[in-house]
């Protein structure tokens, strides 16, 4: 009998091709934080944003490949987790951000992972992402980008700050309301991973 793709009867496991795009995007995460940290600011930004897109193509195969797995469903938030808190200490360290919008960035990094860790240790099952939360991920993924971009004295990086700060707010915002919006499906999850345990 022919082994072909797996679908998503079959647990597609960890060799799918989204996965392998989430694994790339891990891999660029290092060279992203190097060319920070050597001063090449628009050669960084450009890669975070890149970096930060292939969230979106990995969603996209995952879906059309019929490659949904349950190693995807936990490497790519992962990744994201990885990739939003990269790109906010490299950003604060540069200083193309305030302290006060890189603390709400991170501390609501910081409750989810924390969150997540707590309801697995206590049985709950797995929670699917929000569309809220991605969208919100997404946006702060292409606004730090711009804020390294950004950051220098001339006027079209005034222009792309401006941008960058309607992209980042918006994030921030709807990175705080997805937070929120897990409350109830945690609830659920709780009861029932304890239910079949």
């Amino acid at each position: 009998m022919s082994q072909d793709l797996p679908t998503d009867a079959q647990d597609a496991g960890l060799y799918t091709w989204a996965n392998l795009v989430t694994l790339i995007r891990l891999a660029l995460i290092p060279v992203f934080i190097v060319l920070a940290v050597e001063q090449h600011y628009a050669v960084a930004a450009w890669l975070l944003g890149f970096i930060g897109a292939t969230d979106w193509v990995d969603g996209q195969l995952a879906r059309r490949l019929s490659q949904v797995s349950s190693m995807g469903k936990i490497i790519d938030p992962v990744a994201d987790r990885i990739l939003v808190v990269s790109a906010v200490i490299v950003t604060l360290c540069v200083g193309a951000v305030p302290l006060w919008f890189g603390i709400a960035t991170l501390a609501r990094e910081i409750l989810i992972s924390i969150t997540v860790v707590t309801l697995a240790s206590l049985g709950a099952r797995r929670i699917d992402v929000l569309f809220i939360g991605k969208a919100g991920a997404m946006a702060l993924m292409f606004a730090y980008p711009m804020f390294l971009l950004a950051f220098g004295p001339e006027g079209w990086q005034r222009v792309l700050s401006d941008a960058a700060w309607v992209l980042g707010i918006a994030g921030l915002a709807l990175s705080w309301a997805a937070f929120g919006a897990y409350v109830s499906p945690a609830r659920e999850a709780l009861r029932s991973g304890r239910n079949v345990a």
